[in-house]
């Protein structure tokens, strides 16, 4: 337990200088090529979104490291024992994009799971600052996901250190600056592939939902090549730069609905139902 603590401090002590350098590069290079892709409004609500995600990660994450060692004496295998230290770590970080993959396309599918995913999308930007707008109530949405990992024998400690360098690798998908990388495109989730993923474009809604690895959206049908200009943020936009609105403000919505609903149905989409659901074209519907 000791130990992951140390993981968690320095993945923060590390990876934050990273992040602030890449942005800093990044911003030097939109001034030199007079891109305006940075905003101080926009950039400032990333790190307000960073920090509740961190006081909530701080805040949880001891209960959920347990919580996972906890599973790992149920196992059902120990990968650790059945292949070489490489492969573990290979194996590792495929599980866990396989993982994430489906995670994060529930949180598209799912309302109250877009609720917290949301403030991702939040932005009409597209830089390194985008990448710092986490997901408040994350950490607590991923244990449905990702607690079968120890129960078929996954590490917990290697599976937290592997997800600590996957989402550095997260972070490098928000830019403008870097345009295609070649034959990387069929294997390895890049900036021009997660650029899709945040457009507010018809056609590239709910696509490339990998975070390492691209090739579950091209197995599973939600790949798209970004070809068309990109339009960043989502369909409705936030309109706002509080970080506390835009992490509220689909829940309050939800809880409205919920209290309007008519119906064990309504009350039922209200929650589970998709984004996109709306209640007053439910009644409309019912009429």
């Amino acid at each position: 337990m000791i130990l992951k603590d140390k993981t968690d401090l320095n993945l923060y002590t590390y990876g934050i200088p990273i992040v602030i350098s890449m942005i800093i590069a990044e911003t030097i290079y939109s001034k030199i090529n007079n891109l305006s892709l940075y905003k101080l409004n926009d950039s400032m609500a990333g790190f307000g979104l960073l920090a509740g995600n961190i006081i909530v990660n701080i805040g949880t994450k001891g209960s959920i490291i347990f919580f996972y060692f906890y599973l790992y004496e149920f196992r059902i295998f120990t990968i650790n024992e059945m292949f070489s230290s490489a492969a573990v770590w290979i194996l590792t970080f495929l599980v866990i994009d396989f993982v994430f993959y489906w995670y994060h396309r529930f949180s598209h599918r799912v309302r109250f799971m877009w609720a917290v995913h949301m403030n991702h999308h939040s932005s009409e930007e597209m830089n390194f600052t985008v990448a710092l707008r986490q997901a408040w109530f994350g950490p607590i949405t991923k244990v449905p996901f990702f607690l079968v990992l120890p129960l078929i024998g996954f590490d917990p400690l290697i599976t937290a250190l592997a997800g600590a360098a996957a989402t550095l690798w997260g972070i490098t998908g928000h830019t403008q600056s870097i345009r295609t990388l070649g034959v990387l495109e069929y294997i390895f989730v890049t900036p021009s592939s997660h650029r899709v993923h945040h457009a507010s474009n018809p056609e590239y809604i709910d696509k490339n939902y990998g975070n390492m690895f691209i090739v579950w959206d091209r197995i599973f049908g939600t790949y798209a090549k970004e070809e068309s200009a990109v339009i960043f943020g989502i369909t409705e936009n936030v309109k706002t730069f509080n970080p506390i609105k835009i992490t509220f403000m689909n829940w309050i919505k939800m809880i409205e609905d919920f209290k309007n609903s008519a119906n064990s149905n309504e009350r039922f989409n209200s929650f589970f139902g998709p984004p996109e659901w709306n209640l007053n074209k439910s009644k409309n519907h019912n009429l």
